[in-house]
């Protein structure tokens, strides 16, 4: 069979197939099926990690999340950002009325089928997201998540014949580009490294004769990295924070802390007008990201209380105890984790479902409460000046 989606290899006398796919493509799904069954390869290889293997294997997946633990782990961010992304694929897939991934369910299925040796090659997706999570700062957090909920409102409109010519090194190229511009770490992390841990994978996969059904945007990474040898260890590898970032993350609310009872022991009036200023600009706007999350009265209560609290300390945000009170108070259901699928494909589905509107409660607090913390903190240090240099 012969397509311009099929690469085929020779690498130390064994035969390698490298099959790019579009992730929402009927033509790849039939593709990946006709050549597992004509090729009959002793391995096939999947671009998917053993988490995402048992998404798609364990329907109940949803159902046994705890939402609790999430936001106690501090990971809402996270989990809201894969959301996003699994909304934006799913929003494509339903254009052309396809499961997203289809195309690697078929290549477990035929391997199956055939008696090949299945080979699950990708790097955890959890280990993918904290390393860009890590690597991108508070500010490319928000931009990354408020250009994800942009993807959800537009609708642009993608033939599958557009979505077949995404296939083309050139056309891929100039994406990835596009890509790259916006968020350099961001093809890095989910692109480049991935692209050298799927080839190491393969390299070291069983067998004579292998396919491998992969992403078309992995293909020419894949290619070029097959001729190297790469540490998964080290790609698996999840930096902690650096001990600079610590240290600024500590200072800043210890200046605060000092520069208030500093003012207070000389002037107890602008004393009591800093922690009135910290308060409310925390408070209040912890509370206006509360409100915008439409979270429950309660909810939005504790955002005020937690914010100029947490603010003063790493550990803490005023998100988390808003979400941990809208969790209690709106416990998800069952139902909720089931329809998360489908809620996930609009806003008005991720206000509506209990999961995810408990998760955009953190989310909104937090952002409420750090834009809080830069205002009321800069009118801290600027009645310290006025106190002590005027």
């Amino acid at each position: 069979m012969t397509s311009e989606n099929v690469h085929r290899l020779e690498i130390d006398g064994r035969q390698l197939i490298l099959i790019g796919t579009a992730h929402v493509s009927h033509k790849s799904v039939d593709e990946v099926k006709e050549i597992i069954e004509a090729e009959k390869p002793d391995t096939v290889c999947v671009e998917l990690c053993q988490s995402r293997y048992q998404s798609i294997t364990d329907t109940d997946k949803w159902k046994n999340t705890d939402i609790v633990k999430v936001i106690k782990e501090g990971k809402a961010f996270l989990l809201l950002a894969n959301l996003l992304l699994s909304s934006y694929q799913k929003k494509l897939a339903n254009k052309f009325g396809i499961k997203p991934g289809q195309e690697m369910i078929q290549g477990i299925t035929s391997a199956g089928e055939i008696g090949a040796t299945l080979c699950l090659a990708d790097r955890d997706i959890q280990t993918t997201m904290l390393r860009l999570w890590r690597s991108i700062g508070l500010w490319g957090k928000l931009k990354l998540f408020f250009q994800l909920m942009l993807s959800m409102v537009l609708d642009e409109e993608i033939s599958e014949e557009e979505l077949e010519k995404l296939k083309t090194q050139d056309m891929l190229s100039t994406v990835l580009d596009d890509l790259s511009r916006s968020f350099p770490l961001l093809k890095s992390i989910l692109i480049d490294e991935r692209d050298k841990y799927l080839a190491q994978k393969i390299k070291t996969a069983p067998g004579n004769k292998l396919v491998a059904v992969l992403g078309a945007g992995h293909i020419p990474g894949i290619k070029k990295e097959l001729s190297g040898d790469h540490d998964l260890a080290s790609l698996s590898r999840i930096k902690p924070a650096s001990r600079v970032s610590k240290v600024v993350a500590w200072s800043i609310p210890l200046i605060i802390i000092a520069i208030i009872v500093l003012t207070f022991s000389v002037d107890r009036a602008t004393g009591i007008e800093q922690i009135l200023s910290w308060v409310l600009w925390n408070g209040s706007l912890g509370v206006l990201g509360a409100i915008l999350a439409l979270a429950h009265p309660l909810s939005i209560l504790t955002a005020f209380v937690a914010a100029p609290i947490s603010s003063l300390s790493p550990l803490l945000a005023a998100g988390w105890f808003a979400g941990l009170t809208e969790a209690l108070i709106r416990k998800p259901s069952v139902k909720d984790f089931e329809s998360l699928s489908e809620d996930i494909h609009t806003i008005r589905g991720f206000w509506r479902n209990k999961v995810t509107h408990i998760l955009l409660v953190v989310i909104f607090a937090n952002i409420g409460s750090s834009v809080g913390t830069i205002i009321g903190g800069a009118d801290v240090i600027s009645k310290f000046i006025n106190i002590f240099f005027n």
